[in-house]
């Protein structure tokens, strides 16, 4: 009985971000930044080498994504940075 009580319980999720960051947290963004930046490079690399003309394109989509993704990252925490300090 107790196991079909833990089991029907509710996660708690978070609808927002917290106001202070923990270490953990900010590492954690650092690598997602880290890993998109360094995704967008190889792409683009690898898009300048490339000969097939289709496969270039599609480089160039992927190296497009991870900057899009990288700037979201980012221009979320500079709000949230300044929204802080107001």
């Amino acid at each position: 009985m107790q196991q079909q009580t833990s089991t029907n319980q509710v996660t708690n999720t978070m609808n927002q971000p917290p106001n202070v960051l923990s270490t953990k947290d900010l590492l954690y963004l650092e690598d997602m930044l880290s890993w998109n930046l360094i995704a967008m490079k190889k792409a683009h690399s690898f898009a300048t080498q490339c000969t097939n003309p289709e496969v270039q394109n599609e480089l160039n989509k992927v190296g497009e994504m991870h900057n899009k993704h990288y700037q979201q990252i980012l221009q979320k925490l500079q709000s949230n940075n300044q929204q802080s300090i107001q």
